[in-house]
């Protein structure tokens, strides 16, 4: 499977929270937007977004490693809606593992999901990943002992993040949306941590467990949660993928 967005499909995608603090203009699915982002709060340049450009194995081996987190950016549909509501009621009823080394965190902000997705991929590698001072380590130090509502409660005051959001936001390939514009689609990340699979979305309830996984299958497992998502809108061909990579 081949991802057919190009820079002008991959518009400012994300979707717009209601009941929201803030209402913020989304990042662009553009890793040169993404990477200046990640570089302003202190990741080094050694760590970088990269598109995906397929699913399929010959595709996936084009794809720097090792590979930290994986990107998601899809459409907002009736039929993830519905899914999703189904997946998280099984979920209630049957129980699942999470680890208590994951660092999961709410959305609140209107138009943050890029941002809440790129936390979501650093937090979760800092046992690789050597943030230099600056604003991504003060938040993650700030948000240990928080649960997620609490960490999605500070980042809405965080002013180093926020601010580089907003300053990103102006940047990229598209015309630049005003932060009332309606936008309908969602980014969320796929992680390893101690052997399983998880999906950060700050939407839902909670992070979702995908399965056994490890550092070096992540990409290829992840790319498995992608497809499906895919495969429940037939339909539709806005989706894009990016990992966070290590380059040489």
């Amino acid at each position: 499977m081949t991802l057919t967005a190009d820079r002008s499909e991959r518009q400012r995608r994300t979707f717009q929270l209601e009941m929201a603090t803030e209402t913020l203009i989304p990042l662009e699915s553009n890793p040169d937007v993404m990477n200046k982002f990640l570089q302003k709060l202190g990741v080094p340049n050694k760590w970088g977004i990269v598109d995906v450009m397929g699913l399929e194995p010959d595709m996936l081996s084009w794809v720097p490693k090792p590979v930290a987190a994986v990107t998601l950016l899809f459409p907002i549909s009736q039929a993830y809606e519905q899914h999703k509501d189904k997946e998280e009621s099984e979920i209630l009823s049957k129980g699942q593992e999470v680890s208590g080394n994951l660092f999961y965190m709410k959305q609140n902000i209107s138009n943050a999901c890029g941002t809440v997705a790129l936390v979501h991929g650093v937090a979760n590698n800092v046992d690789k990943i050597e943030l230099s001072d600056g604003h991504m380590k003060k938040f993650l130090q700030e948000a240990k002992g928080l649960d997620a509502a609490g960490r999605g409660k500070l980042l809405e005051g965080f002013e180093g993040i926020i601010n580089a959001h907003k300053e990103l936001a102006q940047e990229g390939q598209t015309n630049t949306p005003s932060a009332d514009d309606p936008v309908n689609h969602h980014f969320i990340t796929f992680v390893h941590k101690d052997g399983s699979l998880y999906e950060l979305d700050g939407r839902k309830a909670f992070p979702i467990n995908h399965g056994p996984t490890t550092a070096d299958s992540l990409l290829e497992d992840a790319s498995k949660i992608c497809k499906e998502f895919m495969a429940r809108d037939p339909e539709e061909v806005r989706f894009t993928v990016v990992a966070l990579a290590a380059s040489d």
